[in-house]
């Protein structure tokens, strides 16, 4: 059932006439319960001061200190970050910073095919080669007990900056710097690690009474934010809010302003266009290979060199997108092969030569193709690396663990897990993996049932400045999504494909177009409500189109139903 948020059109009324704003966005807050117009105002306008006081951050004062007096005594200092985007921002702010501050420092990154995750055994022969007296990890060492115990035993101090799980067993390091310590008084727990970076960064300038003018880095803790699917409310929105405005204004760093033109976005780039354009570019080389370029772009400090290094993101991701769509090609062929028309509740492909860089892609483009969850294992010889996406609601891990015993080991949660696996083991996975699906089906929150939208948009709403307003909700994501609204009694036209699977088409309100979005997934159920001449009514997240006109909107589809 679709229906529209109850919120008192009162409340909306007085929160658009108190703040100038267009009725569609003060109902899209009424509706999610921001209904004070004061309230309305500090959301839509974040300020760095609302930030909160970190000062009660377990060991953020004690690993100041260490780092500060490193730099003093010029120590060596390795800062070692995980390959993914947040760990390369982070591992890129916290180096640069350091550097900026008088730190004898060098930023490394873990490697997917060589030690993989983290602050693994292959990482750590490495990161000795520097001859450190100070380790520093970016959004991992939480789980890397035994390496950073090798490193105590040398006499080789650690700092752990992460977000992620906290363990049973305390970690062997001077400082372990993670929001969900149960001994952590910082009361915004949703902080990225790149989030977490800044801060440190921050607490070392004032040990060390040294000027240096950190928001020059917020453009990094956006993008980093953003693509880590960090929280956007609180702590998060304030930070990635104002680095998008310093890309938005041409204050990004060299690497990050290269990206941006890289991408070739228009307009003011937005959290979408984060996590759709940039953030890929950012995660390319290290899918295929090292992703050390990526590294090298974020500390980029000449736009010629930021230049040089964007292309090359550029040119990785071209051949990631290539390599992603032959191996989705190869897996959907394979799911009729094995599974014929009747898919079972979890679905398990596999096959020699696929790259497992790129396993977590195809899973969740498998999963969008099916609706069920998948596991995609790129075989190597006798075992394989296996990425595992499932649809939103899913208990993913619960069905993982549930196969353990054909799995060499697993990790992950709800929304997506990795795991190794022997081939002898791939049909036995299957059979297993598509019964534990099946056994927690229940609990899968099903596809476009009792959905409640924030409202619904008519042709009077595409009246006024709604795109320069939608701005306003920036940055949407993770807990403060784009507006969800109906759009009822409308019929699909000019459809056409883009890309390989997806289409664009445009529906009509009125006498206002407006231009439609939809995915590969979505299509494929709404099959029926896309022809030319059936009434339907949608279901879609509304966003600014900047191609199309400073005033436009598009609806990106999320469902549709023949009315």
């Amino acid at each position: 059932m679709w229906t529209v948020s109850n919120a008192e059109s009162a409340t909306a009324r007085e929160i658009a006439r108190s703040l100038s704003l267009h009725p569609l966005v003060a109902r899209v807050l009424a509706a999610r319960g921001v209904t004070d117009p004061g309230a309305a105002k500090a959301l839509l306008t974040p300020k760095l001061a609302d930030l909160t006081v970190p000062d009660a951050m377990a060991d953020r004062d004690g690993a100041a200190l260490r780092i500060a007096h490193a730099i003093k005594r010029r120590e060596h200092i390795v800062v070692f970050g995980d390959y993914d985007v947040d760990g390369t921002t982070s591992a890129a702010l916290l180096s640069t910073a350091l550097t900026m501050l008088g730190g004898v420092v060098r930023a490394l990154v873990a490697s997917r095919f060589d030690g993989g995750y983290g602050l693994s055994d292959e990482a750590l022969v490495r990161v000795l080669e520097s001859r450190p007296s100070l380790v520093i990890t970016c959004d991992c060492g939480t789980s890397d007990h035994p390496r950073l115990a090798k490193l105590r035993a040398r006499g080789i101090d650690a700092i752990v900056v992460d977000h992620h799980k906290v363990p049973d067993e305390p970690l062997p390091a001077v400082a372990f710097l993670n929001p969900h310590r149960t001994d952590c008084g910082f009361s915004f727990k949703g902080l990225a690690s790149v989030g977490l970076a800044m801060s440190l960064a921050a607490a070392v300038r004032s040990k060390l009474g040294v000027p240096l003018d950190l928001r020059e880095f917020l453009d990094l803790v956006a993008v980093g934010t953003i693509a880590d699917v960090a929280p956007l409310d609180g702590d998060n929105r304030i930070l990635t809010r104002a680095g998008l405005d310093r890309l938005s204004l041409g204050k990004g760093r060299p690497g990050m302003a290269a990206l941006v033109r890289a991408s070739k976005l228009k307009g003011k780039p937005r959290a979408f266009d984060v996590g759709f354009s940039i953030a890929p570019m950012l995660n390319a080389p290290g899918r295929l290979g090292s992703a050390e370029p990526t590294l090298k772009l974020l500390m980029a400090q000449r736009p010629e060199d930021a230049e040089r290094l964007a292309k090359t993101l550029s040119a990785a991701n071209e051949e990631r997108r290539r390599v992603s769509q032959q191996v989705c090609d190869e897996a959907i062929a394979q799911v009729r092969d094995v599974y014929g028309a009747d898919v079972p509740a979890g679905i398990v492909v596999a096959a020699d030569g696929w790259h497992h860089g790129v396993g977590g892609i195809v899973a969740g483009r498998v999963v969008e193709r099916f609706g069920v969850p998948v596991v995609v294992v790129a075989l190597d010889g006798r075992e394989g690396v296996g990425s595992a996406r499932a649809p939103k609601g899913w208990k993913l891990y619960d069905a993982v663990a549930q196969c353990s015993s054909d799995l060499v080991r697993f990790g992950g949660h709800d929304g997506a897990a990795g795991m190794k696996v022997r081939a002898d083991k791939i049909e036995s996975l299957r059979a297993n993996f598509a019964d534990a699906c099946a056994r927690v089906v229940s609990q899968r929150v099903a596809a476009n049932d009792d959905i409640v939208a924030d409202t619904e948009l008519t042709e009077r709403d595409l009246q006024g400045p709604l795109a320069q307003h939608l701005d306003a909700l920036e940055p949407t994501g993770q807990s403060w999504s784009e507006p969800l609204v109906i759009v009822r009694g409308v019929r699909f036209g000019d459809l056409r494909e883009v890309g390989t699977s997806h289409l664009r088409g445009r529906i009509r309100l009125g006498s206002q177009p407006v231009n439609v979005f939809i995915r590969d997934g979505v299509g494929r159920r709404a099959r029926g409500a896309l022809q030319l001449d059936s009434l339907c009514d949608v279901l879609a997240r509304i966003r600014p189109d900047a191609w199309a006109g400073p005033d436009a909107v598009q609806l990106d589809l999320t469902a549709t139903r023949v009315a």
